[in-house]
């Protein structure tokens, strides 16, 4: 087991090492794709994946909170691919070596996809809670931000139901 799982708060970071073994460089998201559709599946949560190559979800109110406005969550899936130049890896295919390194979170001779990967992870913790009352929520899953915007750039007004 990777150490990182011990690290509080433990959804976030389990979501977020599970993320370091899909390779998710900009302009090769299929797999990331694929991992967080099945990832709304399971969670059981409403899913889907537009034009752009987006992900929203939909999680309904806890009960209670259901006329409490929609917040929404937004980060981005693609991450920036660079390599010490000794360091054999393919970033379309491999996972991440992440590992623990005082107060640091790593990646061997990598760049560690934290930025943005620490904001999918958080939003996955949201919709995978049970102990945190909440009204509606969506969490916006942007594609190709590091190499151009797209994701942001091609939201379509009424693709989100919060503000």
């Amino acid at each position: 087991m990777n150490e990182i799982l011990s690290l509080a708060p433990q959804n976030v970071w389990k979501h977020f090492y599970s993320l370091t073994q899909i390779p998710r460089p900009s302009g090769h998201l299929e797999k990331i794709q694929a991992f967080l559709l099945e990832f709304g599946k399971q969670a059981g949560v409403e899913s889907f994946q537009d034009e752009t190559g987006k992900i929203v979800y939909r999680k309904p109110a806890t009960p209670g909170m259901e006329n409490r406005k929609t917040v929404i969550l937004q980060a981005h899936m693609d991450m920036v691919p660079q390599k010490e130049k000794s360091v054999e890896h393919d970033f379309e295919k491999d996972p991440l070596q992440v590992y623990i390194d005082g107060d640091w979170v790593k990646a061997q001779g990598t760049t560690l996809g934290s930025d943005n990967g620490m904001g999918v992870a958080a939003g996955m913790a949201m919709l995978t809670a049970t102990d945190i009352p909440h009204g509606p929520l969506e969490v916006l899953i942007t594609a190709t931000e590091e190499t151009g915007m797209d994701g942001a750039n091609g939201l379509k007004p009424g693709l989100l139901k919060g503000d």
